[in-house]
């Protein structure tokens, strides 16, 4: 694993030369094949060095952070044709992808904490180095305090759980009956998740970030709450079946009253925001069931949800580098336009809402079986959050295609190749996938 830490730190020198911007694309594929090649296709650790190790959940956590970083630089060609500090872009880049890949690959409980808080820095400075409206500033400051305000108690946690058990290993966690350890663990991730009552930050954070911002909030970040719950909560199995239900009540109450909101969005990051919020509701509650199926479909539904929402977020850029506007009201009739794109606004808002072959749908029914298992009423909630996800996407795709296009639009540039690649890029894995879903439900 440390090879690849030497590999990053070897990038560094070529993210401060302009003229190397496409060139550090194309080293994060590389970077991928060669992971790629490390695959682990057991869910033993394997690679193990220092304190850092692999199995199959952080392999594809990597393997979907890497992915995700080429697809941001792919995305931000305006950075580079404006020369809008764009060596400082890159670096940042590579710093995020840095932190992140020693999140997931660490073995070690505090040095997982160290890297989870590491990767706020680089984000916050996307948001507000490149972000859009001055807000952008109430959107960095919500992101930090709302982590860091959370994250403090896990802090304290750790060192209290080492004093009693002397080892922070992934290997060596054991079962601990304890109420305050339990929330000081686990709100960090509730929050970066994010839970119902503590998402206030993420519409703000999304609808300010750049679109590198976004596809890297959409895509990992979120994922980090849901990796960190996947890794802690064999600590709390006697203390989790007393008051999961609650935090399961609340992710699937939640998340239909999201539903409910997204369909009354005016704004289409906004829109696609809550959308994730809802979706990640779903994974939350998943997960706190504890049983196999509710671990792997949660898992399986963050992996894509990282590739649909990124999508979905470079939709919705490449329409506003054209009309200047993220507004429903102005981003309409947009199939007259440029109708190749209208196919893609369909098969990205297909897979929001879990159409087949989407990997989306593997993860919901296997999420549905979990949370049906464990108690029948959720059944309840169910039919509401996945009939008003179905709502939202085509909500979202016959507003912005359908109706009187916006007449003060004067001049317009049609699309590229760079931009159909990119949505390819997305598209691809996230229907492919399901293909060889087997590895996304052996790691257990």
């Amino acid at each position: 694993m440390m090879k690849f830490l030497m590999m990053f730190l070897f990038m560094i020198p070529l993210s401060f030369k302009n003229k190397y911007y496409w060139f550090n694309q194309w080293l994060y594929f590389i970077i991928f094949l060669m992971f790629l090649f490390n695959f682990s296709f057991n869910y033993i650790y394997m690679n193990i060095s220092y304190f850092f190790g692999c199995d199959l959940l952080s392999y594809m956590m990597i393997l979907l952070t890497v992915w995700i970083c080429s697809l941001m630089i792919m995305a931000s060609q305006k950075i580079y044709k404006m020369n809008f500090y764009s060596n400082l872009f890159l670096f940042l880049i590579l710093m995020l992808m840095l932190s992140l890949y020693c999140t997931f690959s660490t073995m070690n409980l505090f040095i997982f904490y160290l890297f989870f808080e590491m990767s706020l820095i680089p984000t916050l400075i996307l948001i507000i180095g490149w972000g859009y409206q001055p807000e952008r500033i109430q959107a960095g400051v919500y992101l930090l305090f709302y982590t860091m305000l959370a994250s403090l108690p896990m802090l304290i946690s750790i060192f209290y759980y080492y004093n009693i058990q002397n080892s922070l290993d992934f290997y060596f966690l054991i079962n601990q009956n304890l109420l305050f350890l339990y929330f000081g663990f686990n709100m960090v991730f509730f929050v970066k998740m994010p839970m119902y009552f503590v998402h206030l930050w993420l519409p703000k954070a999304h609808v300010e970030a750049p679109v590198s911002g976004s596809m890297i909030l959409a895509g990992i970040m979120l994922k980090l709450g849901g990796y960190g719950l996947l890794r802690v909560m064999k600590i709390f199995i006697e203390i989790g079946l007393k008051i999961n239900y609650l935090f399961i009540i609340i992710s699937l109450i939640g998340g239909v009253i999201i539903s409910l909101m997204c369909m009354r969005q005016m704004d289409i990051k906004s829109l696609i925001a809550y959308s994730s919020v809802s979706h990640m509701g779903l994974v939350l509650a998943g997960i706190m069931t504890l049983n196999y199926w509710g671990m792997v479909g949660s898992f399986l539904m963050m992996i894509a949800h990282g590739l649909c929402s990124s999508g979905l977020f470079c939709l919705a850029n490449i329409n506003y580098e054209r009309l200047n506007s993220r507004s429903l009201f102005l981003n309409k009739g947009l199939i007259n336009l440029m109708p190749s794109l209208s196919l893609w606004w369909f098969l990205f808002s297909a897979c929001n809402m879990s159409a087949p072959p989407s990997l989306n749908l593997l993860g919901e029914i296997i999420l549905i079986n979990s949370l049906m298992s464990w108690s029948s009423y959720s059944m309840l909630t169910l039919i509401f959050l996945l009939f008003f996800s179905a709502g939202y996407s085509l909500y979202l795709y016959s507003y912005t295609q359908h109706g009187k296009i916006y007449s003060s639009l004067l001049s317009f540039n049609m699309n590229n190749m760079r931009e159909y690649l990119l949505l390819m890029l997305h598209w691809l894995p996230l229907n492919m996938l399901i293909l060889k879903s087997e590895f996304l439900v052996l790691w257990l």
